[in-house]
């Protein structure tokens, strides 16, 4: 088994609150590591449906059988079940009692904010981070096998599991969040998606080309953001005046999926492909996102970008200042990398640091910044 980082994490909120609520996307290892962490619970999984309608009709005998501590996986398919649970642990305050898992944030945010607000804390796994995996990691493996943990951990074929995750995961999530009658164009979609990661998606372009309205992708991206497919990185703009950008930029949550969309068939395919930055750029920021969240952090991530282009693809603001990164996909370092950061710093007096991350080893960039390898991403933003 492969060690996962929150682990640590989900111990010590399960000696604060009767309730551990654990959120993410399917296939991204939240049943593997609630049992690992709480051996000797007991364990029912709503996807079994003779649970799910022993839950569903008699939550009585259900708790009878499968009584606390247990652990509840996919509790999303029957989110009234959170109201039960609220009745006993107000009987009952003990610490770490139930450890629930889902995938669907909206669904199951809705009925924690009405059932268990202030008895339970809330945590999110994404698949595999760079240091969970270890080694010395290949830039273009990893952009192409992406960070599925069942990938890594029985070796198995990235684009066979990819492709069933796409069918079997995406669509049946999509079709139970919104009323998608046509998967086809729901495909054309994503890979339009795709095609543009780490960019700004505009919707009434992307509209014409599927053939739908822009208003239909808003609910489609909404329930891709639902089901952590994608993420979407928010713009940093406070007190900055109106010459900055303010809508957010997409990304994937697993990078793999993206070189699946586009068709990419080898990590031999990935130097020369011409979307190689925005592959890289998905991954860097994926590995921060992870690292902050699997620390029990808040992301507190952005990107700055003003109207001439100048840009830092990713922020961190913390409670005195701003961490600027600039991300490059190039293996040898170029000072022209840093240019956008230089006027940053100049204009932004809040920046603490603006490194720049990139597939090469750690070099100076100068007295108050560096070129780091992305593999260190995750160490940088704690």
């Amino acid at each position: 088994m492969i060690k996962r980082e929150i682990g640590d994490e989900l111990k010590k909120c399960a000696g604060l609150l009767p309730v551990v609520t654990l959120l993410g996307p399917r296939q991204s290892g939240k049943t593997t590591i609630v049992k690992h962490v709480f051996r000797g619970y007991a364990y029912a999984n709503l996807e079994d449906s003779q649970v799910f309608e022993l839950a569903r009709t008699d939550s009585r005998l259900f708790f009878a059988q499968f009584a606390p501590p247990v652990i509840i996986d996919e509790v999303q398919r029957l989110p009234s079940l959170l109201r039960d649970i609220q009745v006993r642990v107000d009987v009952d305050e003990s610490p770490g009692r139930y450890i629930l898992t889902g995938s669907h944030q909206p669904m199951l945010q809705a009925e924690i904010s009405q059932s268990l607000a202030g008895r339970t804390t809330i945590s999110t796994l994404l698949p595999l981070s760079i240091r969970e995996i270890g080694g010395t990691p290949s830039r273009d493996d990893l952009m192409f096998s992406g960070f599925l943990p069942r990938i890594h951990a029985a070796h198995l074929p990235p684009r066979r599991i990819l492709s069933d995750y796409l069918r079997t995961y995406v669509e049946r999530d999509a079709r139970q969040l919104v009323n998608v009658r046509d998967w086809q164009r729901f495909e054309t979609f994503l890979r339009l998606l795709a095609g543009r990661v780490g960019q700004v998606a505009n919707l009434e372009s992307l509209s014409g080309d599927v053939g739908v309205s822009a208003t239909t992708l808003k609910s489609w991206l909404s329930v891709l953001e639902a089901s952590f497919i994608i993420f979407r990185l928010p713009p940093y703009y406070r007190n900055f005046g109106k010459r900055f950008v303010k809508s957010p930029k997409i990304y994937f949550t697993d990078v793999g999926l993206v070189s699946h969309l586009l068709s990419i068939s080898s990590a031999k395919q990935i130097p020369q492909h011409p979307l190689v930055g925005g592959l890289f750029e998905n991954m860097v920021v994926m590995e921060a996102l992870k690292a902050r969240l699997n620390a029990g952090l808040e992301p507190n991530l952005y990107y700055i970008r003003d109207s001439s282009g100048v840009e830092a693809d990713l922020v961190l603001e913390e409670a005195n200042g701003l961490k600027l990164w600039e991300i490059k996909s190039s293996m040898t370092p170029d000072m022209s990398f840093a240019r956008n950061l230089r006027l940053l710093r100049k204009a932004i007096p809040e920046v603490l640091s603006a490194d720049v991350v990139y597939a090469g080893t750690e070099w100076p960039l100068s007295p108050d910044g560096r070129f780091i390898n992305f593999a260190l991403m995750g160490d940088a933003v704690l």
